[in-house]
């Protein structure tokens, strides 16, 4: 399948890797069309791994995954071009962080999320929030974990979140993942990155996380 990578950070090159390695054809789209880390990447991985604008991995891409910085999702997905993300799957990974301090803060929450705001901007994408409650190194391996943990999805159209935990479970190994519904509920997922970044320092490890029993 032809995979657009919007993002070419530790998530996107975490994700884009083991896609390819999957045998999917990726393109790692950057604001720079030049970007040295996504040509970096590209050359390492080989002829599955290709590197170009947001637009070019959005148009290239049958689905769609956002990796990029929160505070940079809306404006890398305008420049990707709302025709080039039109009737297709935008699996959104990002969490809307001020990361300029140590202190983290959510740049919008209570009453919206990053994920509501994506859909609303791109209404002909079928936006699904997943991934982000988790480091990049434990969203591609969840099997680095000592036990099956849980993973979520929030997306308003039934069968793109169908796929999207198809794509979890048989390309990512997520054997348990639980559907929280519409994607209003991202903005309970997005909050509780907070959580996890009080988690991280309390466990001094980001390779976490947990477990739902009922």
């Amino acid at each position: 399948m032809k995979i657009g990578l919007l993002g070419s950070g530790t998530v996107g090159q975490t994700i884009g890797t083991k896609l390819v390695q999957l045998g999917h054809d990726v393109m790692m789209g950057s604001r720079d069309p030049a970007n040295p880390t996504a040509i970096t990447w590209a050359k390492k991985e080989g002829h599955h791994a290709l590197y170009g604008t947001f637009m070019n991995a959005a148009a290239f891409g049958e689905i769609i995954i956002n990796c990029t910085l929160g505070a940079a999702s809306l404006s890398a997905l305008n420049q990707a071009g709302r025709d080039n993300l039109k009737g297709k799957i935008l699996i959104d990974t990002s969490n809307p962080l001020d990361y300029s301090n140590e202190n983290w803060t959510l740049t919008i929450c209570n009453t919206d999320s990053l994920g509501e705001q994506i859909q609303r901007a791109f209404p002909e994408a079928f936006v699904v929030k997943t991934l982000n409650t988790v480091n990049c190194n434990v969203m591609v391996d969840p099997r680095k974990l000592t036990e099956k943990t849980d993973l979520f999805v929030s997306g308003n159209d039934i069968e793109a979140k169908a796929t999207v935990i198809a794509i979890l479970r048989d390309w990512f190994g997520w054997q348990s993942v639980i559907d929280l519904g519409d994607i209003k509920t991202s903005r309970g997922v997005e909050m509780f990155v907070m959580f996890w970044h009080s988690l991280r320092d309390a466990v001094s490890s980001p390779r976490f996380n947990i477990k739902v029993v009922s």
